[in-house]
């Protein structure tokens, strides 16, 4: 990528409450961590107490392009943290209303996991609503910042994969990254699409 053309700063804000545990999540964030331009935030590491550092975090979205919400699919929405980031963050006057335009522009995205399998996110399926449907309060949120929402990461029936299933998720998640890094697709060709997980076709980019 040359000097007019710079690579998209991507910031995840990564939540999981038992990292240690965890089987798909950590091999996820292992893969970003070896992407330059690519900022890794732990929320439960850095806010061990819960308090967040609302300046601190509005400074870190100012300074990144691509805003990745990742963590595990808890009762269809996120850790408890990741919830108290956004109602104590994305304030009045910052993020949305007259004068609130800082993330205007910029993209937002979910990269989560869930031991249901995909064909159980649909109507016939045990969890009747799709992922993206159960993802909607993202959305808007996304709308009303201004921002571009794009298509979650999902990686399914994760109770069932083995090593080497998981390996391979972490390689298309670093390798998607990479592609973001290049640019965000634009909200015409992106569509309505149910996932990010496969970009096979080469995106118009803004």
């Amino acid at each position: 990528m040359d000097a007019d053309n710079p690579l998209r700063k991507i910031l995840i804000l990564f939540a999981h409450p038992a990292l240690e545990k965890s089987r798909v999540q950590y091999r996820l964030l292992q893969a970003a961590r070896t992407l330059e331009g690519v900022t890794v935030h732990d929320l439960y590491q850095v806010y061990p107490d819960l308090v967040i550092d609302i300046e601190r975090e509005q400074l870190l979205l100012n300074q990144h392009d691509l805003i990745l919400f990742q963590h595990p699919f808890y009762w269809y929405s996120t850790p408890a943290i990741l919830k108290e980031w956004q109602d104590l963050v994305l304030e009045y006057g910052f993020a949305y209303g007259s004068s609130g335009r800082a993330l205007y522009g910029k993209a937002l995205g979910n990269v989560i996991s869930t031991g249901g399998s995909r064909e159980a996110y649909h109507r016939e399926g045990h969890n009747y609503f799709t992922v993206r449907e159960l993802l909607a309060p993202f959305e808007q949120t996304a709308n009303l910042c201004g921002m571009h929402y794009l298509p979650p990461f999902v990686v399914h029936g994760t109770l069932r994969l083995s090593g080497e299933q998981m390996d391979a998720y972490a390689a298309r998640y670093r390798t998607l990254l990479q592609r973001l890094q290049q640019g965000i697709p634009v909200p015409g060709a992106i569509g309505r699409r149910q996932y990010l997980n496969e970009w096979p076709e080469p995106l118009p980019l803004a």
